[in-house]
């Protein structure tokens, strides 16, 4: 017998709030139709685009994922757009070189764009760069707890940027808040089980492949509903290892065995993820999809086209933003906002 699943993906999105308009993950934006996907295990898809008040019974629980508004994560207000500050203590990172190779210069930079307005600081100590080979445990320790230590002393709130198991038990006993993992928890077959008992948040991030083979030709389907699927389908292990939905974000791994077209589809159909019923974290600081559209520019000259895909994150209700350049992302969404809270007001007026 054929399998069907459906999707919704809100459409119409609004800072005006009307009766008959849901508010998407508690607001601020509002939308007025979905584009309603039905798909078949035969390869059969289908889209429509549905008022939001037309949305019949066998929508409501895809309906309830999208409007139920979203608890703090690791103490993070997800009810306006938040900055993820990275801290790449590395040797062989894409976007910095190894500037913060050193525990002393990450820790100082760490301070710094918490001090600029961070919401968290996510350290990592693996690049994860396509083609980049993985770390031993020991060596990621050693490079990561100096810095996961000292800036949780300094009251900065921490992410550990890591898929091994070990990693993050050791992170989270150092201070670490919150895990944020490339592999979705299934890089380790204890991670699971550590997040679990961890009692701490997690991202679960999308990835096709390894770093090592990830661009080598990926293909999807449809790359926003097969994305989808993956993440829905990890949220269902970890709520059956005893991970609370409330403890969880996703990340569609824009740039994690992704085309161009495939990081532009998903970019453009970023909403479908709140159907997922958890916050998005959207990581696209400095990749190398805002070359190809844009030139070859070194990864530190991609400031301008991380800024503009950050805001159409926003835009699409994106709750936390993984950026390099802290003050730079703060300042766009700050005006952006303050745009917002006037239209806000003309359409109460």
């Amino acid at each position: 017998m054929t399998q069907r699943k459906l999707y919704l993906q809100p459409d119409g999105l609004s800072l005006e709030q009307q009766s008959e308009s849901p508010l998407l993950a508690g607001g601020p934006y509002s939308f007025s139709h979905c584009i309603r996907a039905t798909r078949e295990d035969n390869g059969s898809l289908r889209r429509d685009r549905v008022a939001a008040k037309a949305l019949g019974p066998e929508d409501q629980a895809r309906l309830e994922a999208l409007v139920k508004p979203r608890a703090t994560f690791a103490g993070i207000d997800m009810t306006r757009p938040s900055v993820m500050g990275v801290v790449n203590v590395t040797p062989d990172s894409f976007s910095d070189g190894g500037q913060r190779f050193d525990a002393d210069k990450a820790i100082e930079d760490g301070l710094a764009m918490w001090k600029a307005g961070a919401a968290i600081v996510d350290v990592g100590g693996e690049s994860t760069r396509p083609g980049a080979e993985p770390v031993p445990d020991e060596e990621e320790k050693r490079r990561v707890l100096p810095v996961v230590r000292e800036l949780s002393a300094q009251g900065v709130r921490v992410s550990i940027d890591s898929y091994h198991a070990s990693v993050l038990e050791a992170a989270v006993e150092a201070g670490a808040v919150a895990i944020n993992d490339i592999t979705a928890l299934c890089g380790d077959p204890r991670s699971l089980e550590v997040v679990a008992a961890s009692g701490v948040p997690v991202i679960l991030m999308h990835m096709q492949g390894r770093p090592q083979t990830m661009q080598k030709s990926p293909s999807y389907d449809d790359v926003a509903l097969d994305v989808f699927d993956f993440l829905e389908e990890r949220i269902h292990r970890c709520l059956e290892a005893g991970i609370a939905r409330e403890r969880i974000a996703v990340d569609p791994g824009v740039g994690f065995g992704k085309t161009l077209q495939h990081n532009l589809e998903l970019l453009n159909r970023l909403a479908l993820f709140h159907g997922l019923g958890c916050p998005i974290l959207l990581g696209i600081s400095r990749k190398s999809f805002i070359s190809h559209l844009c030139g070859k520019l070194e990864p530190k000259e991609r400031g301008p086209g991380t800024l503009a895909a950050t805001l159409a994150g926003w835009a699409r209700g994106v709750q936390m933003h993984r950026v390099h350049d802290v003050d730079e992302a703060l300042q766009a969404l700050q005006v952006w906002t303050a745009i917002d809270a006037c239209a806000q007001q003309d359409a109460v007026d």
